[in-house]
């Protein structure tokens, strides 16, 4: 699989996984005390996909910047989800797949800044260069 292919996948797995923490967020009942957990959820598990997107467009340092962004999103989604499984609310088996996904998620993000620490700091990618 090319680099481009496996970007472009990663694109539409976390637009995918966004669709599927709004369509996760439906289970949860409406009650007044949920609401903040409803709010930053969907905020965090957003804002993943999003700073990817916006990494595609920059240099290599801001990219490494926007990846790990996206990555600490990912985390705190995994902590927002986690609460969700202890309060035991939503729709379980979804709410276990996603946490699988999310964990899945960081660790292809945190792999991606690792790599991309190592490669800055062997001085093999200037500043102005692109990914």
């Amino acid at each position: 699989m090319t680099k481009d292919k496996r970007n472009q996948d990663l694109r539409e797995r976390l637009l995918v996984f966004s669709v599927n923490i709004f369509n996760f967020l439906r289970t949860i009942p409406y009650r007044r005390e949920y609401d903040v957990i409803r709010f930053q959820l969907s905020k965090s598990a957003t804002s993943v996909g999003a700073n990817y997107e916006e990494s595609q467009n920059c240099s290599y340092k801001e990219f490494i910047q926007k990846v790990r962004i996206a990555l600490r999103e990912a985390n705190e989604t995994l902590y927002w989800l986690n609460i969700i499984n202890r309060l035991n609310i939503g729709d379980k088996d979804q709410c276990q797949k996603i946490i699988g996904e999310a964990r899945e998620i960081a660790l292809i993000l945190g792999s991606i800044v690792v790599k991309s620490d190592i490669k800055l700091k062997t001085n093999r990618i200037k500043d102005h260069e692109t990914k």
